[in-house]
Protein backbone atom coordinates (compact mmCIF):
# COMPACT_ATOMS: atom_id res chain seq x y z
CA UNK A 1 0.00 0.00 0.00
CA UNK A 2 2.77 2.41 0.87
CA UNK A 3 4.17 2.47 -2.64
CA UNK A 4 0.79 3.05 -4.22
CA UNK A 5 -0.12 5.88 -1.86
CA UNK A 6 3.31 7.39 -2.38
CA UNK A 7 2.80 7.33 -6.14
CA UNK A 8 -0.59 8.97 -5.87
CA UNK A 9 0.68 11.69 -3.56
CA UNK A 10 3.72 12.41 -5.69
CA UNK A 11 1.53 12.96 -8.72
CA UNK A 12 -0.59 15.41 -6.72
CA UNK A 13 2.27 17.25 -5.07
CA UNK A 14 4.21 18.00 -8.25
CA UNK A 15 2.15 21.16 -8.45
CA UNK A 16 3.44 22.15 -5.05
CA UNK A 17 7.04 21.72 -6.10
CA UNK A 18 6.76 24.27 -8.89
CA UNK A 19 5.53 26.87 -6.40
CA UNK A 20 8.96 27.63 -4.98
CA UNK A 21 7.64 30.51 -2.86
CA UNK A 22 5.75 28.22 -0.51
CA UNK A 23 7.54 27.87 2.81
CA UNK A 24 4.85 27.23 5.37
CA UNK A 25 1.23 26.26 5.12
CA UNK A 26 -0.92 25.20 8.05
CA UNK A 27 -4.64 24.82 8.53
CA UNK A 28 -6.73 25.21 11.65
CA UNK A 29 -10.23 23.68 11.84
CA UNK A 30 -13.40 25.66 12.50
CA UNK A 31 -16.01 23.38 14.07
CA UNK A 32 -19.68 23.44 14.95
CA UNK A 33 -21.21 22.44 18.33
CA UNK A 34 -21.42 18.80 17.21
CA UNK A 35 -17.70 18.63 16.53
CA UNK A 36 -18.09 18.66 12.75
CA UNK A 37 -15.53 20.66 10.77
CA UNK A 38 -17.18 23.45 8.77
CA UNK A 39 -14.02 24.97 7.32
CA UNK A 40 -10.33 25.64 7.80
CA UNK A 41 -8.43 28.85 8.32
CA UNK A 42 -5.36 28.65 6.12
CA UNK A 43 -2.22 30.04 7.70
CA UNK A 44 0.61 30.97 5.37
CA UNK A 45 4.10 32.27 5.66
CA UNK A 46 5.97 33.02 2.46
CA UNK A 47 9.47 32.63 3.89
CA UNK A 48 11.58 32.51 7.05
CA UNK A 49 11.40 36.31 7.49
CA UNK A 50 7.90 37.03 6.21
CA UNK A 51 6.26 37.31 9.61
CA UNK A 52 8.87 39.73 10.87
CA UNK A 53 10.04 42.13 8.14
CA UNK A 54 8.43 40.86 4.97
CA UNK A 55 6.00 43.00 2.98
CA UNK A 56 2.42 42.03 3.83
CA UNK A 57 1.09 42.51 0.31
CA UNK A 58 3.91 40.42 -1.15
CA UNK A 59 3.18 37.66 1.37
CA UNK A 60 -0.49 37.76 0.34
CA UNK A 61 0.41 37.54 -3.35
CA UNK A 62 2.58 34.51 -2.60
CA UNK A 63 -0.22 32.97 -0.56
CA UNK A 64 -2.75 33.41 -3.36
CA UNK A 65 -0.34 32.03 -5.92
CA UNK A 66 0.39 28.96 -3.82
CA UNK A 67 -3.29 28.39 -3.15
CA UNK A 68 -4.01 28.34 -6.87
CA UNK A 69 -1.05 26.04 -7.52
CA UNK A 70 -1.93 23.56 -4.78
CA UNK A 71 -5.70 23.67 -5.20
CA UNK A 72 -8.00 25.04 -2.53
CA UNK A 73 -10.22 21.96 -2.54
CA UNK A 74 -7.27 19.71 -1.64
CA UNK A 75 -6.12 22.04 1.11
CA UNK A 76 -9.50 21.92 2.84
CA UNK A 77 -10.99 18.62 1.68
CA UNK A 78 -13.71 20.57 -0.15
CA UNK A 79 -14.74 22.61 2.91
CA UNK A 80 -14.71 26.39 3.26
CA UNK A 81 -11.32 28.11 3.34
CA UNK A 82 -10.93 31.15 5.59
CA UNK A 83 -8.17 33.26 4.05
CA UNK A 84 -6.56 36.35 5.62
CA UNK A 85 -6.57 39.28 3.20
CA UNK A 86 -4.72 42.59 2.95
CA UNK A 87 -6.41 45.79 1.83
CA UNK A 88 -4.67 45.58 -1.53
CA UNK A 89 -5.81 42.01 -2.17
CA UNK A 90 -9.44 43.06 -1.63
CA UNK A 91 -9.55 46.45 -3.36
CA UNK A 92 -7.52 45.31 -6.37
CA UNK A 93 -9.50 42.07 -6.78
CA UNK A 94 -6.44 39.86 -6.30
CA UNK A 95 -8.60 37.38 -4.36
CA UNK A 96 -10.70 36.66 -7.44
CA UNK A 97 -8.24 33.91 -8.35
CA UNK A 98 -9.90 31.89 -5.55
CA UNK A 99 -13.17 29.98 -6.03
CA UNK A 100 -15.89 32.21 -4.48
CA UNK A 101 -18.12 29.33 -3.40
CA UNK A 102 -15.33 27.87 -1.22
CA UNK A 103 -13.70 31.05 0.09
CA UNK A 104 -14.31 33.20 3.16
CA UNK A 105 -12.29 36.41 2.94
CA UNK A 106 -11.05 37.50 6.36
CA UNK A 107 -10.84 41.26 6.94
CA UNK A 108 -8.11 41.86 9.48
CA UNK A 109 -8.66 43.90 12.62
CA UNK A 110 -6.22 46.66 11.65
CA UNK A 111 -8.03 47.60 8.41
CA UNK A 112 -9.81 50.94 8.30
CA UNK A 113 -13.39 50.71 6.95
CA UNK A 114 -12.78 53.20 4.14
CA UNK A 115 -15.34 53.72 1.34
CA UNK A 116 -12.94 51.88 -1.00
CA UNK A 117 -12.82 48.81 1.27
CA UNK A 118 -16.59 48.77 1.77
CA UNK A 119 -17.23 49.00 -1.99
CA UNK A 120 -14.73 46.20 -2.61
CA UNK A 121 -16.51 44.00 -0.06
CA UNK A 122 -19.91 44.70 -1.67
CA UNK A 123 -18.46 43.79 -5.07
CA UNK A 124 -16.83 40.58 -3.81
CA UNK A 125 -20.00 39.47 -2.00
CA UNK A 126 -21.93 39.93 -5.25
CA UNK A 127 -19.47 37.50 -6.86
CA UNK A 128 -20.26 34.85 -4.22
CA UNK A 129 -17.46 35.34 -1.70
CA UNK A 130 -18.27 35.32 2.01
CA UNK A 131 -16.74 37.78 4.46
CA UNK A 132 -15.40 37.37 7.98
CA UNK A 133 -14.26 40.04 10.42
CA UNK A 134 -11.17 38.76 12.23
CA UNK A 135 -10.31 39.45 15.90
CA UNK A 136 -13.36 41.70 16.01
CA UNK A 137 -13.77 44.40 18.65
CA UNK A 138 -16.83 46.66 18.43
CA UNK A 139 -16.36 50.22 17.14
CA UNK A 140 -19.18 52.23 15.54
CA UNK A 141 -17.13 52.85 12.39
CA UNK A 142 -17.18 49.11 11.63
CA UNK A 143 -20.97 48.90 11.39
CA UNK A 144 -21.03 48.95 7.53
CA UNK A 145 -18.68 45.94 7.50
CA UNK A 146 -20.68 44.20 10.23
CA UNK A 147 -23.80 44.43 8.06
CA UNK A 148 -21.89 42.74 5.19
CA UNK A 149 -20.19 40.05 7.29
CA UNK A 150 -21.12 36.37 7.19
CA UNK A 151 -18.83 35.52 10.09
CA UNK A 152 -17.52 37.54 13.03
CA UNK A 153 -14.52 36.05 14.81
CA UNK A 154 -13.80 36.93 18.45
CA UNK A 155 -10.53 36.15 20.19
CA UNK A 156 -11.63 34.30 23.33
CA UNK A 157 -8.25 34.76 25.01
CA UNK A 158 -8.07 38.53 24.53
CA UNK A 159 -11.70 39.37 25.31
CA UNK A 160 -13.39 39.19 28.70
CA UNK A 161 -16.87 37.95 29.53
CA UNK A 162 -18.30 41.45 29.99
CA UNK A 163 -16.68 42.66 26.79
CA UNK A 164 -18.27 39.81 24.85
CA UNK A 165 -21.69 40.52 26.41
CA UNK A 166 -21.51 44.12 25.23
CA UNK A 167 -20.46 42.92 21.77
CA UNK A 168 -23.47 40.61 21.52
CA UNK A 169 -25.77 43.47 22.47
CA UNK A 170 -24.23 45.76 19.83
CA UNK A 171 -24.54 43.12 17.11
CA UNK A 172 -28.11 42.13 17.91
CA UNK A 173 -30.45 43.36 15.21
CA UNK A 174 -27.83 44.58 12.73
CA UNK A 175 -26.29 41.31 11.53
CA UNK A 176 -27.07 37.64 10.99
CA UNK A 177 -23.39 36.74 10.90
CA UNK A 178 -22.32 33.55 12.65
CA UNK A 179 -20.10 34.20 15.65
CA UNK A 180 -16.82 32.27 15.78
CA UNK A 181 -14.98 31.87 19.08
CA UNK A 182 -11.26 31.83 18.28
CA UNK A 183 -8.45 30.29 20.33
CA UNK A 184 -10.65 27.88 22.22
CA UNK A 185 -8.09 25.57 23.79
CA UNK A 186 -9.97 23.73 26.54
CA UNK A 187 -13.31 22.00 27.03
CA UNK A 188 -14.19 24.57 29.68
CA UNK A 189 -13.67 27.45 27.23
CA UNK A 190 -15.69 25.56 24.62
CA UNK A 191 -18.64 25.12 26.99
CA UNK A 192 -18.43 28.76 28.05
CA UNK A 193 -18.45 29.92 24.42
CA UNK A 194 -21.49 27.77 23.71
CA UNK A 195 -23.35 29.24 26.67
CA UNK A 196 -22.58 32.75 25.45
CA UNK A 197 -24.10 32.07 22.04
CA UNK A 198 -21.16 31.30 19.76
CA UNK A 199 -22.06 28.77 17.06
CA UNK A 200 -18.60 28.05 15.59
CA UNK A 201 -15.34 27.35 17.37
CA UNK A 202 -11.70 27.53 16.36
CA UNK A 203 -8.90 26.01 18.40
CA UNK A 204 -7.69 22.65 19.65
CA UNK A 205 -10.16 22.17 22.48
CA UNK A 206 -11.23 18.86 20.92
CA UNK A 207 -7.67 17.57 21.48
CA UNK A 208 -7.90 18.38 25.18
CA UNK A 209 -11.06 16.61 26.34
CA UNK A 210 -12.04 16.13 29.94
CA UNK A 211 -10.09 13.00 30.88
CA UNK A 212 -11.75 10.09 32.65
CA UNK A 213 -11.04 9.83 36.37
CA UNK A 214 -10.88 6.05 36.33
CA UNK A 215 -7.36 4.78 37.03
CA UNK A 216 -7.63 1.87 34.62
CA UNK A 217 -7.95 1.69 30.85
CA UNK A 218 -11.27 0.03 29.87
CA UNK A 219 -10.89 -3.70 29.34
CA UNK A 220 -12.40 -3.53 25.85
CA UNK A 221 -9.41 -1.44 24.71
CA UNK A 222 -6.80 -4.02 25.63
CA UNK A 223 -7.33 -6.28 22.58
CA UNK A 224 -6.48 -3.32 20.37
CA UNK A 225 -3.35 -2.59 22.41
CA UNK A 226 -2.34 -6.27 22.17
CA UNK A 227 -2.79 -6.07 18.40
CA UNK A 228 -0.50 -3.03 18.39
CA UNK A 229 2.09 -5.09 20.25
CA UNK A 230 1.90 -7.86 17.64
CA UNK A 231 2.25 -5.38 14.79
CA UNK A 232 5.45 -4.06 16.35
CA UNK A 233 7.14 -7.50 16.26
CA UNK A 234 9.57 -8.18 13.42
CA UNK A 235 7.53 -11.24 12.45
CA UNK A 236 3.79 -11.12 12.97
CA UNK A 237 2.25 -14.08 14.80
CA UNK A 238 -0.55 -14.34 12.26
CA UNK A 239 -2.53 -17.00 14.09
CA UNK A 240 -2.51 -14.96 17.30
CA UNK A 241 -3.43 -11.82 15.34
CA UNK A 242 -6.40 -13.53 13.67
CA UNK A 243 -7.58 -14.82 17.06
CA UNK A 244 -7.54 -11.29 18.50
CA UNK A 245 -9.18 -9.79 15.43
CA UNK A 246 -12.04 -12.27 15.66
CA UNK A 247 -12.93 -10.66 18.98
CA UNK A 248 -13.01 -7.23 17.31
CA UNK A 249 -15.75 -7.38 14.66
CA UNK A 250 -15.85 -3.64 13.98
CA UNK A 251 -12.07 -3.51 13.75
CA UNK A 252 -12.03 -6.40 11.28
CA UNK A 253 -14.68 -4.62 9.22
CA UNK A 254 -12.59 -1.44 9.10
CA UNK A 255 -9.48 -3.41 8.19
CA UNK A 256 -11.14 -5.17 5.28
CA UNK A 257 -12.64 -1.90 4.02
CA UNK A 258 -9.19 -0.36 3.99
CA UNK A 259 -7.62 -3.39 2.33
CA UNK A 260 -10.24 -3.20 -0.44
CA UNK A 261 -10.06 0.59 -0.85
CA UNK A 262 -8.36 2.46 -3.72
CA UNK A 263 -5.41 3.41 -1.49
CA UNK A 264 -4.33 -0.25 -1.53
CA UNK A 265 -4.89 -0.73 -5.30
CA UNK A 266 -5.61 -4.47 -4.97
CA UNK A 267 -7.41 -5.94 -7.98
CA UNK A 268 -9.06 -8.86 -6.22
CA UNK A 269 -11.47 -8.54 -3.30
CA UNK A 270 -9.92 -9.29 0.09
CA UNK A 271 -12.26 -11.21 2.38
CA UNK A 272 -10.08 -12.36 5.28
CA UNK A 273 -7.27 -11.10 7.50
CA UNK A 274 -4.95 -13.85 6.28
CA UNK A 275 -5.66 -12.99 2.65
CA UNK A 276 -5.14 -9.30 3.37
CA UNK A 277 -1.66 -10.02 4.72
CA UNK A 278 -0.74 -12.17 1.73
CA UNK A 279 -2.14 -9.76 -0.87
CA UNK A 280 -0.82 -6.44 0.42
CA UNK A 281 2.40 -7.63 2.03
CA UNK A 282 3.68 -7.43 5.58
CA UNK A 283 4.61 -3.72 5.74
CA UNK A 284 1.42 -2.50 4.08
CA UNK A 285 -0.67 -4.79 6.27
CA UNK A 286 0.84 -3.26 9.39
CA UNK A 287 -0.03 0.18 8.10
CA UNK A 288 -3.68 -0.49 7.24
CA UNK A 289 -4.13 -2.44 10.48
CA UNK A 290 -2.87 0.57 12.41
CA UNK A 291 -5.22 2.84 10.47
CA UNK A 292 -8.12 0.57 11.37
CA UNK A 293 -7.12 0.40 15.03
CA UNK A 294 -6.71 4.16 15.28
CA UNK A 295 -10.12 4.66 13.66
CA UNK A 296 -11.68 2.29 16.17
CA UNK A 297 -9.94 3.96 19.12
CA UNK A 298 -11.35 7.29 17.96
CA UNK A 299 -14.93 6.00 17.85
CA UNK A 300 -17.32 8.56 19.32
CA UNK A 301 -14.80 11.42 19.13
CA UNK A 302 -14.66 14.23 16.51
CA UNK A 303 -13.38 13.01 13.15
CA UNK A 304 -10.91 15.90 13.08
CA UNK A 305 -8.87 14.12 15.77
CA UNK A 306 -8.48 11.15 13.46
CA UNK A 307 -7.60 13.42 10.53
CA UNK A 308 -4.88 15.11 12.59
CA UNK A 309 -3.56 11.72 13.72
CA UNK A 310 -3.31 10.56 10.10
CA UNK A 311 -1.50 13.76 9.09
CA UNK A 312 0.91 13.53 12.03
CA UNK A 313 1.66 9.86 11.43
CA UNK A 314 2.29 10.22 7.72
CA UNK A 315 4.33 13.41 8.20
CA UNK A 316 6.57 11.82 10.82
CA UNK A 317 7.06 8.78 8.61
CA UNK A 318 7.99 10.81 5.53
CA UNK A 319 10.23 13.23 7.42
CA UNK A 320 11.99 10.42 9.30
CA UNK A 321 14.19 9.92 6.25
CA UNK A 322 15.48 13.49 6.63
CA UNK A 323 16.94 12.88 10.09
CA UNK A 324 17.87 9.18 10.11
CA UNK A 325 15.00 8.11 12.36
CA UNK A 326 13.09 4.83 12.12
CA UNK A 327 10.14 5.59 9.81
CA UNK A 328 7.90 2.88 11.31
CA UNK A 329 8.44 4.13 14.85
CA UNK A 330 7.89 7.73 13.77
CA UNK A 331 4.66 6.76 12.00
CA UNK A 332 3.39 5.15 15.19
CA UNK A 333 4.57 8.10 17.29
CA UNK A 334 2.67 10.60 15.14
CA UNK A 335 -0.48 8.50 14.84
CA UNK A 336 -0.72 7.68 18.52
CA UNK A 337 0.24 11.12 19.86
CA UNK A 338 -3.49 11.90 19.96
CA UNK A 339 -4.48 8.81 21.93
CA UNK A 340 -5.44 10.87 25.02
CA UNK A 341 -7.97 12.79 22.91
CA UNK A 342 -9.29 9.57 21.39
CA UNK A 343 -9.53 7.50 24.56
CA UNK A 344 -9.88 10.34 27.11
CA UNK A 345 -7.06 8.92 29.20
CA UNK A 346 -3.85 10.75 30.13
CA UNK A 347 -0.76 9.72 28.20
CA UNK A 348 1.13 8.81 31.38
CA UNK A 349 -1.44 6.04 31.89
CA UNK A 350 -1.46 4.96 28.24
CA UNK A 351 2.25 5.04 27.39
CA UNK A 352 3.30 2.16 29.70
CA UNK A 353 0.82 -0.09 27.88
CA UNK A 354 2.25 0.69 24.45
CA UNK A 355 4.89 -1.58 22.86
CA UNK A 356 7.59 1.06 22.26
CA UNK A 357 11.15 1.79 23.29
CA UNK A 358 11.56 4.08 26.27
CA UNK A 359 12.60 6.98 24.03
CA UNK A 360 9.36 6.75 22.04
CA UNK A 361 7.26 6.52 25.20
CA UNK A 362 9.09 9.57 26.55
CA UNK A 363 8.38 11.46 23.31
CA UNK A 364 4.69 10.57 23.57
CA UNK A 365 4.66 12.05 27.06
CA UNK A 366 6.07 15.33 25.82
CA UNK A 367 9.71 14.89 26.74
CA UNK A 368 12.21 16.64 24.48
CA UNK A 369 14.56 14.10 22.91
CA UNK A 370 15.86 13.23 19.45
CA UNK A 371 12.81 11.05 18.77
CA UNK A 372 10.37 13.87 19.47
CA UNK A 373 11.75 16.46 17.01
CA UNK A 374 9.33 15.76 14.17
CA UNK A 375 6.30 15.47 16.44
CA UNK A 376 7.15 18.77 18.14
CA UNK A 377 7.64 20.40 14.73
CA UNK A 378 4.26 19.38 13.37
CA UNK A 379 2.50 20.34 16.62
CA UNK A 380 4.06 23.82 16.31
CA UNK A 381 3.13 23.91 12.64
CA UNK A 382 -0.50 23.12 13.44
CA UNK A 383 -0.59 26.16 15.72
CA UNK A 384 1.11 28.38 13.16
CA UNK A 385 4.01 28.90 15.57
CA UNK A 386 6.60 29.60 12.89
CA UNK A 387 9.29 30.73 15.36
CA UNK A 388 9.20 27.35 17.08
CA UNK A 389 9.23 25.57 13.70
CA UNK A 390 12.36 27.52 12.79
CA UNK A 391 14.05 26.70 16.09
CA UNK A 392 13.28 22.98 15.88
CA UNK A 393 14.42 22.72 12.27
CA UNK A 394 17.63 24.59 13.00
CA UNK A 395 18.40 22.48 16.06
CA UNK A 396 17.87 19.29 14.05
CA UNK A 397 19.76 20.50 10.98
CA UNK A 398 16.61 20.12 8.86
CA UNK A 399 15.55 21.97 5.72
CA UNK A 400 12.23 23.77 6.16
CA UNK A 401 11.22 23.32 2.52
CA UNK A 402 11.64 19.55 2.84
CA UNK A 403 9.53 19.52 6.00
CA UNK A 404 6.76 21.56 4.37
CA UNK A 405 6.72 19.21 1.40
CA UNK A 406 6.35 16.25 3.76
CA UNK A 407 3.47 18.04 5.48
CA UNK A 408 1.68 18.80 2.20
CA UNK A 409 2.00 15.18 1.08
CA UNK A 410 0.77 13.98 4.48
CA UNK A 411 -2.37 16.17 4.20
CA UNK A 412 -3.27 14.62 0.85
CA UNK A 413 -2.64 11.12 2.11
CA UNK A 414 -4.69 11.71 5.26
CA UNK A 415 -7.70 12.96 3.31
CA UNK A 416 -7.63 9.79 1.19
CA UNK A 417 -7.22 7.55 4.23
CA UNK A 418 -10.00 9.26 6.16
CA UNK A 419 -12.51 8.72 3.37
CA UNK A 420 -12.17 4.95 3.64
CA UNK A 421 -11.61 4.78 7.39
CA UNK A 422 -14.65 6.87 8.39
Amino acid sequence: MAAQVQTNLNSQSVLLEIGNGLRYLARQPIMDPKGKVRGYELLYRAGPDASFSGDGNMATRTMLDNTVIFGLDRLTGGLLAFVNCTLESLTEDMVRVLPPEMTVLEILEDMEPTPGLIQACIRLKALGFRLALDDFVWKPKFEPLVRLADYIKVDFMKSGLQERKILFEKLRGITKARLVAEKIETQEEYKQAQQEGFTLFQGYYFCRPVLLKSRKIPANKFPQIRILQLLRDDEIDLDRLIQLMKCEASLTYRLLRLANSPICAIRHEVRSIRTALIMVGDEAFRRIALLAITSELNAGQPAEILRMAFVRGRFCELAAELCALDSTEQYLLGMLSLLPAMMRFPMDKLAPELPFRKEICDALQGKDNSESTLLLWIESHERGDWDECDALAQAGGLNQQDLVMCYARAVLWAEAALQVAA
